[in-house]
């Protein structure tokens, strides 16, 4: 009895979609590999503060604030209720600060600049750093408006030896920068701000966590692998994790060649997405199998065709929603969650893509047929399978 399904040719192109798969591959670990990650606050290190305003946060005049004082990669999100805001950046306070008050002595002339910031004396207490500045006067760092006590508490003015001026001050330069960026915000927002908190975030944190979500994206290939040899056959693992390989290169080389910030929620979107796409892939797989048993008498490229046509209709409604819920969430989540909804919707288009034109092209040029498929019959059971020679 012949099969009426109409199908859709997808082997039909395979040629054309390897190439562009490999072409789209290779593009991504150049970019990859020449021109790396933008990695957040999560990886970098850097500084955050917590400021509560007297009144709702304007978001949107925050985030030009500290996009005016060039910092990097700035986030502004609410921190609980709506007056409470959470800033992260890059940046660490005190080199803002040490910047910041630098560009003050420079303007004295002469050649007047920061020589070095250090610990304060030790028999100095209540004091936090001393700065070091050298072609400038003792008379002419105290009569300026730089190292005033609104700004760093207790000053104390030291002229060395080789002439050059050190300054202790109380209110270290991180505390300086903080208070500063919050009279800057308060001016934007026409509101009045508390700092909560000003905390810096080290490195060696940021890279534990990549390591460890390196090791977590391996051994999720290798349980994949792992997963579908034993529920199908080896031909189709090396199809999955082909497949899942091109997803996760390929989104990483979007935020590579683009430059977005990679923080902690697009690793876990990452990670996320080969789960998902493992998914898509299984169900296609399920049904190939299912028609290699039903349909004997028709060619493997065809059962392939046919199967993925079956499963076109599941695959594509599936895809839309997760990719309109990602959307949503990219547009009203709020920049703590646009990294992740970005690498999510990149994932999910390339995923469908690839569960047809890379895992089942795959497993097809492996060469998979219905003696790879067919259930093995026990032995004097009289089946078809005991009487072939």
């Amino acid at each position: 009895m012949a099969y009426e399904l109409k199908t859709i040719n997808f082997m039909g192109i395979r040629k054309y979609t390897s190439g562009f798969s490999i072409i789209l591959t290779l593009i991504a670990v150049f970019s990859i590999g020449f021109h790396g990650f933008n990695f957040g606050l999560d990886f970098t290190g850097g500084s955050q503060l917590e400021l509560l305003l007297n009144k709702p946060a304007d978001i949107p005049k925050i985030h030009k604030v500290l996009e005016e004082e060039h910092l990097r990669s700035p986030v502004a999100i609410v921190f609980g209720e709506s007056n409470d805001i959470m800033v992260r950046t890059k940046d660490e306070l005190k080199t803002k600060g040490r910047d910041l008050i630098a560009t003050e002595i420079t303007k004295l002339g002469n050649g007047a600049e920061i020589k070095n910031v250090g610990n304060p004396p030790r028999d100095v207490e209540g004091y936090a750093e001393t700065i070091v500045v050298v072609n400038a006067t003792e008379a002419q760092l105290s009569a300026s408006n730089i190292f005033t006590p609104e700004r760093f508490g207790k000053v104390i003015y030291n002229t060395e030896k080789d002439n050059s001026v050190s300054v202790i001050v109380a209110n270290p330069l991180s505390a300086v920068y903080s208070n500063y960026l919050k009279a800057k915000i308060e001016e934007a927002t026409d509101s009045k701000i508390k700092i909560l908190s000003s905390e810096t975030v080290g490195s060696q944190v940021g890279e534990e966590l990549m390591n460890n979500g390196g090791l977590g994206i391996i051994c999720a290939f290798a349980l994949v692998f792992l997963y579908v040899a034993i529920q199908f056959q080896w031909k189709f693992s090396v199809g999955a994790i082909v497949s899942l390989v091109h997803v996760t290169l390929v989104t990483l080389g979007c935020f590579s060649f683009f430059q977005w910030d990679f923080d902690l929620t697009v690793l876990a979107a990452i990670i996320a997405l080969i789960g998902y796409s493992i998914n898509d892939t299984i169900v296609i797989f399920d049904r190939i199998r299912e028609n290699f048993r039903k349909l004997r008498k028709i060619d493997p490229i065809e059962i392939v065709n046919i199967s993925m046509t079956q499963t076109l209709g599941r695959s594509i409604m599936t895809h839309v929603t997760v990719f309109l819920v990602m959307t949503v969430l990219f547009f009203f989540g709020g920049e703590i969650l646009v990294g992740f909804s970005k690498a999510m919707m990149i994932g999910v288009v390339f995923g469908t893509y690839s569960s047809i034109y890379i895992a089942a092209n795959a497993t097809v040029a492996l060469g998979i047929g219905k003696e790879d498929l067919m259930p093995r019959a026990k032995e004097g059971d009289g089946s078809e399978a005991d009487m072939a020679p």
